[in-house]
């Protein structure tokens, strides 16, 4: 095997169990390991430290173990079961309420690189590094056994996600399906609220499961309502707005297919047609155009503003503005639910941004409540960077 050597003195975020190896710490590479091999990690006085993905990049090795357990042929197997026991422990597999959640969160799951999100009986897997990929049907192999007759499909959807330099196949397309299962696109359940998700056109895996708990939230406050839903996808937010007695809601996306799939979740979940209305446009500029006081909920969850170091300051100003704009917009005494999924703004950065906005429109903001990713989207205590979602409850004089 080949072996990764690492500077005197680079050895000890590894011990501490941090499951990255960035390129700057590395003296020498012995041997020649392509993108994806398994190679060995090693202190510069020749004791072992781990196991890991060999990449090209900054993270030069993505850590599977701290002992032999990578070399296995049952790892995989070995380490699903792990995953799912800890979604058993929360009360998400088997719940009669909730029929899909994410098994595998990379590093969190002590798998880096790998994302599997289950809708009940079809894994939809994204791998982001080129070993998870070429262990693919290692993995769909490694479901089978641990789901048995309950699993309906495993489809890759790794073609956004995996390095694209690689000179990999970056096909999507199903790993396995079970005899007669034939659909891309199902209905499933999340705390009682029904959902259609095709993983095939949708964004991600489908759904973007790591809201479940804020959209619970979101229920909770919505009854009697005007809400405006920002950045709206397929609709979570504004299923749980209409199911906690919400008196209107406006959904904004700029996705036509999005839009649809809301239309069609609105019907599924059997609310009347004239308590929604959809918008297939920029959400910023609706906002931008709404008279004040119309919404007396508000929620802004956008996309990732910044994906990359470089990008957070125009990100932290963009929070900035798109808060602004929100907190200035909500009827008095109304609330906003702000979000960012980037995993480069921390929480603090982005409470800064949203103070900053509160400031701007010079009205009474408190905070309510902080909200998190949920279980399922785990964060590995050796991992702190693994917390990307983040928000914030705010009350609105």
């Amino acid at each position: 095997m080949d072996k990764i050597i690492l500077k005197r003195g680079r050895e000890e975020s590894l011990r501490r169990f941090h499951p990255w190896v960035f390129s700057g710490a590395i003296a020498e590479i012995s041997g020649h390991p392509s993108e994806g091999d398994i190679v060995g990690v090693f202190a510069s006085d020749g004791s072992f430290l781990a196991y890991g993905h060999y990449q090209i990049g900054s993270i030069a090795v993505r850590v599977l173990s701290f002992d032999g357990d990578v070399l296995k042929d049952d790892f995989y197997e070995k380490m699903i079961s792990r995953a799912l026991e800890e979604r058993k422990a929360v009360c998400l597999d088997g719940s009669e309420s909730t029929t899909c959640y994410r098994l595998v969160h990379g590093e969190g799951d002590n798998l880096p690189g790998l994302i599997i999100d289950y809708y009940d009986g079809v894994c939809v897997m994204q791998a982001h590094s080129v070993g998870m990929f070429r262990a693919k049907k290692q993995i769909a192999e490694a479901l089978r056994k641990v789901y048995g007759d309950r699993l309906k499909a495993v489809y890759d959807k790794s073609s956004g996600t995996a390095p694209f330099k690689a000179g990999l196949d970056l096909v999507d397309g199903y790993l396995y399906k079970a005899e007669g299962f034939s659909s891309d696109e199902m209905t499933v359940l999340e705390n009682g609220c029904k959902f259609l998700v095709n993983w095939t056109e949708g964004q991600k895996t489908g759904f973007f499961l790591d809201q479940r708990e804020n959209r619970a939230a979101v229920r909770k406050y919505a009854s009697s309502r005007n809400v405006l839903n920002l950045f709206c996808y397929t609709g979570g937010f504004s299923i749980y707005a209409l199911s906690g007695g919400a008196v209107h809601v406006d959904s904004v996306d700029s996705s036509r297919k999005a839009m649809d799939m809301v239309d069609r979740n609105v019907a599924l979940n059997g609310f009347d047609p004239s308590m929604h209305t959809s918008y297939c446009e920029d959400a910023i500029d609706f906002l931008r155009n709404v008279p004040d006081g119309k919404y007396d909920l508000i929620i802004v969850d956008p996309p990732a503003f910044a994906k990359h170091r470089g990008a957070l300051n125009n990100a932290l100003r963009a929070y900035q503005r798109l808060n602004a704009s929100a907190i200035s917009k909500v009827a008095p005494g109304g609330l906003v639910f702000t979000f960012s999924c980037s995993q480069v703004v921390d929480k603090e950065a982005f409470a800064l941004a949203v103070f900053s906005a509160a400031a701007q429109t010079g009205r009474s903001v408190r905070i309510l409540d902080r909200m998190n990713q949920p279980a399922d989207h785990a964060v590995n205590i050796y991992h702190p960077e693994g917390e990307y979602l983040k928000g914030l409850l705010l009350y609105v004089e």
